[in-house]
């Protein structure tokens, strides 16, 4: 599958999006804050809103060209789209929700019906209105109604975001187990765990553009710009000086710290995820990359930690205030006088 995307939209006079991308088949993860174009892009794509201009093509074919006058409607697309309220047709049964996008007689009606009831777990809801189901059964419908229609590429808008937590994780390893077996996935998150998760690849949008991408796990380790780290969930930043060699100057934090590569001449920032400080023994001696630990508040989770430290010696004489977050099974049963940044876990940014 390849679906290549190259469009322009302006809805508003204070907003345009404008992106450029090619996905290649698997799971492909949209980041970004609320009003960021995710789900702009997923509905031009889809038909649902036309772009000012460009060019969005699928597995060679032509679904809108502004250039050549191409805009073909949402139903000849074979594209899916799970809508975050899932959409549903009130006035339908759940066997006749499923049965409405799939082609055929009624013979293929019924046997596509059946075949995903069964798959989704629905069985023996296909008499029953869209009123009548939990959410998450609703979920299950609209997603049965998608794939039943055979699309050639799966556009998911927030797909999890009305639903409570315990549901949420068992929905996303259902929807996954699913769309992996029926085709190619386009996701749209403002949730960095969900494409985390679920995505191979990832587009780090803000504004109506694309401030990164690249396979998911190496753009979260290396994120390579400040705004993609702090929305892929990075909360410790500092401004930085290159000192020469792999040595940087944490501004804010009054450190001097060892990288693992050397920091290049565009870098301006250095960052660490809460998560990844690690534990200095109180009888170890004085290193590089250690900070002493002075607790000015500290909250708990159900599972972890959230402690934070001020740091002395930030620039101006003031004070920088750290985050670090750790699980209660780490067996801590006293917050560490020292933690160490390790050079591998430290973030080499651009503005």
């Amino acid at each position: 599958m390849t679906l290549e995307v190259s469009i322009e939209k302006r809805p508003g006079r204070s907003f345009r999006l404008g992106v450029d991308f090619r996905h290649d088949g698997g799971v492909l993860g949209m980041l970004g804050p609320s009003g960021c174009g995710k789900s702009m892009t997923l509905k031009c794509i889809a038909g649902i809103e036309t772009p000012d201009r460009g060019r969005i093509v699928l597995n060679g074919r032509v679904l809108f060209d502004s250039d050549a006058g191409v805009t073909l409607r949402p139903q000849e697309r074979r594209v899916g789209y799970l809508f975050q309220n899932y959409a549903l047709f009130p006035r339908m049964t759940v066997g006749e929700n499923i049965a409405i996008g799939v082609r055929g007689d009624d013979a293929a009606k019924q046997g596509a019906v059946a075949r995903w009831l069964d798959r989704l777990h629905l069985s023996g809801l296909e008499r029953r209105m869209p009123d009548q189901l939990s959410g998450g059964q609703q979920q299950r419908v609209a997603l049965a109604r998608m794939l039943a229609a055979e699309p050639e590429i799966v556009l998911m808008d927030e797909p999890f975001s009305a639903l409570d937590a315990h549901l949420r994780e068992e929905m996303q390893l259902l929807v996954l187990e699913t769309v992996r077996d029926c085709g190619d996935v386009i996701i749209v998150s403002h949730s960095r765990d969900e494409i985390f998760k679920l995505s191979h690849s990832c587009l780090v949008l803000s504004d109506g553009s694309i401030l990164g991408r690249g396979e998911t796990r190496e753009l979260f380790r290396r994120p390579g710009r400040l705004q993609v780290a702090k929305l892929t969930g990075c909360k410790n930043f500092s401004r930085a000086e290159r000192l020469g060699g792999n040595r940087i100057r944490a501004v804010d934090w009054g450190l001097d710290l060892e990288t693992e590569t050397e920091p290049g001449p565009t870098v301006s920032h250095v960052g660490i995820r809460a998560h990844d400080f690690t534990v200095v023994p109180d009888d170890a001696p004085d290193a590089p990359n250690q900070v002493r630990v002075d607790v000015r508040e500290r909250s708990e989770d159900p599972f972890e930690w959230t402690v934070l430290f001020g740091t002395a010696g930030a620039a101006g004489g003031g004070e920088s205030r750290l985050w670090w977050k750790y699980s209660k099974y780490m067996g801590i049963n006293a917050i560490p006088k020292r933690l160490r940044l390790p050079p591998e876990a430290i973030l080499l940014l651009e503005e």
